[in-house]
């Protein structure tokens, strides 16, 4: 990365920290045996690793071990979350009611279900991105098999109320599904706390290395049942065949392990850097923030320009690293569904730039790219 780059773009990926690669470089190397080896000591250590990690990573979630399935993201979670209750109560439910600003890694599963029979109905948002509660509670039915909802919004950063939305989902006799990959490391969550029953979570939004994550499975009141994906092997409880990425596994139990330590001091520091962001975007002409309040991650800035369009500011400035929304998405020409969903015109959606910043974001770098932003529109 060039040294004069300032990267504020946290909320697509984050850096591996130098912990977490020293926990998993030995299983790159000395450490390479296969942990489905029982049969030998070498084979029998990694799995021990791998064993602990599951239980790091539980314990940031405030789950059991048992309840912990490692993949290879959140996408993969999600995808087998999703698909795995569909299989399995398609004969009895087939209603998913799902957050209209929810990630594609859960729009573009639900739509593919809507070809196999799946009712899918969208859960507006206002112009804030919140949830109207009365108006959820009035799309839930017996019918409906799970609801889908993020904890925290990867553009906007809006967090939302999901031990309500689960509670009420439950009601019903509903499973909850919860997208935490934008929580990890940015805001308390615990399975306790938010009600879901099943949790999608990446290691690269919270200083791990990309290719794994996990997914919460709860156990009991009530035990899920998930049908698998894929098949080749045992693993992961016969729900996710394949090797397992020991290293990468490592690393994501270390990263959990910091995230729950760290979590207050990460806020703080995080929270004050978004607050002097927006002070300066506050005062400037032409400038609007989409979402305001202290319902929201604490490093995340969206707003827009009037009349710039957010892709001219980013060519202008090749030594600035934001977005104009999700980086899954961000190749693709349309606006972003996000802000169109909350009553944004195609245009302000257009204009609109996402600032996330990490646990080391220096406040001499928001000030300059905030500075070299407004200076492209003055």
């Amino acid at each position: 990365m060039q040294s004069e780059l300032i990267y504020l773009d946290y909320n697509a990926s984050t850096p591996v920290l130098p912990e977490v690669l020293e926990t998993m470089l030995p299983y790159f190397s000395d450490r390479f045996a296969n942990p489905a080896s029982h049969s030998h000591e070498s084979g029998r250590m990694v799995a021990e690793a791998v064993e602990i990690a599951r239980e790091q990573v539980a314990s940031l979630l405030g789950a059991s071990a048992q309840e912990i399935i490692f993949t290879s993201g959140a996408t993969e979670s999600l995808n087998l979350a999703i698909q795995g209750l569909w299989r399995v109560f398609k004969q009895h439910r087939r209603k998913f009611l799902v957050l209209c600003t929810e990630h594609h890694a859960v729009l573009d599963v639900l739509k593919y279900l809507e070809s196999e029979g799946a009712q899918v109905e969208l859960i507006p948002v206002d112009q804030e991105g919140r949830i109207d509660i009365e108006h959820y509670q009035s799309m839930l039915g017996n019918d409906v098999l799970a609801v889908c909802a993020m904890a925290a919004n990867n553009e906007t950063g809006r967090i939302h109320p999901v031990a309500e939305l689960s509670a009420l989902a439950h009601e019903f006799g509903a499973y909850f599904i919860c997208d935490a990959t934008q929580a990890m490391g940015k805001m308390p969550f615990t399975i306790e706390s938010s009600g879901a029953d099943l949790v999608a979570v990446s290691a690269h939004k919270f200083y791990g290395r990309k290719g794994i994550g996990a997914l919460f499975i709860r156990r009991r009141n009530p035990r899920v049942k998930i049908f698998p994906l894929l098949f080749g092997g045992g693993h992961e409880k016969g729900l996710r065949p394949g090797t397992p990425a020991s290293a990468l596994i490592v690393g994501l139990g270390k990263a959990a392990i910091l995230a729950e330590e760290s979590l207050a001091e990460r806020i703080k520091a995080m929270l004050q850097n978004r607050e002097l962001a927006e002070s300066i975007l506050q005062h400037a002409a032409g400038v609007k923030l989409n979402v305001n309040g202290s319902d929201r991650l604490p490093n995340t800035t969206n707003f827009r320009i009037e009349g710039k369009k957010a892709s001219e500011v980013f060519s202008s400035l090749p030594m600035l690293a934001c977005s104009s929304g999700s980086a899954c998405t961000s190749a693709l020409p349309e606006p972003s569904h996000v802000l169109l969903a909350m009553g944004l015109t195609p245009e302000q959606a257009y204009s609109s730039i996402r600032i996330s910043t990490g646990i080391n974001t220096r406040a001499d770098e928001i000030e300059k790219a905030i500075n070299l932003i407004l200076g492209k529109i003055r």
